[in-house]
């Protein structure tokens, strides 16, 4: 009786030992998935920053066809994504209502003020994604009639930043000026 107890300690601890020895690694991956992705979330937002003081205010309402957005509103769109990627879509929070909620949209803005209110949403979106559950990152959700997983969420919203910044540096050499040296790792 006391061998067959000791076989079956030896049983469930080795069993135990070599399930961890299979999930420590993965669940180490999604750490340094996090801990790159932050680091890479921190310099999009040093160099949007630099992008959007570089703009002359009298120069954020500059569309470069009609139908475009302009500057300020590029740089308030991706505050709105980066709320509701972060906020709503993985933090399950109630989405704003893009028709009544002025708080991400250039609205009477300033161009001090739309700096600032994207900072904060930066802070905000790196706050979430670094206390973010990492063993959560392989659910999937439907994205715009996709199945995405968490993880393919952050890095569409990666994405995201890096299309409407590009269209705010084009807006720029469309208007005589040279943008900021881009910053590597972003």
């Amino acid at each position: 009786m006391h061998q067959t107890g000791t076989l079956k300690h030896i049983i469930i601890l080795t069993s135990i030992m070599l399930f961890s020895s299979f999930t420590s690694p993965l669940l180490a991956q999604d750490s340094n998935f996090i801990k790159e992705y932050l680091e890479r979330l921190e310099n999009s937002k040093k160099y949007l920053i630099l992008v959007a003081e570089t703009m002359p205010k009298e120069k954020y309402d500059f569309k470069a066809t009609p139908e475009s957005m302009s500057f300020a509103e590029n740089l308030m769109h991706i505050a709105w994504a980066m709320d509701w990627h972060s906020q709503s879509l993985m933090g399950e929070r109630e989405a704003r209502d893009w028709n009544t909620d002025t708080e991400l949209k250039v609205d009477n803005k300033s161009k001090k003020e739309m700096i600032a209110k994207i900072d904060e949403t930066f802070d905000k979106t790196i706050e979430f994604i670094s206390k973010f559950d990492t063993n959560k990152l392989n659910e999937r959700l439907d994205y715009f009639g996709s199945d995405r997983t968490k993880r393919q969420i952050l890095l569409l919203l990666t994405d995201h930043i890096t299309h409407h910044r590009g269209q705010m540096l084009v807006y720029m050499r469309l208007n005589g000026l040279k943008p900021p040296r881009y910053v590597l790792y972003q």
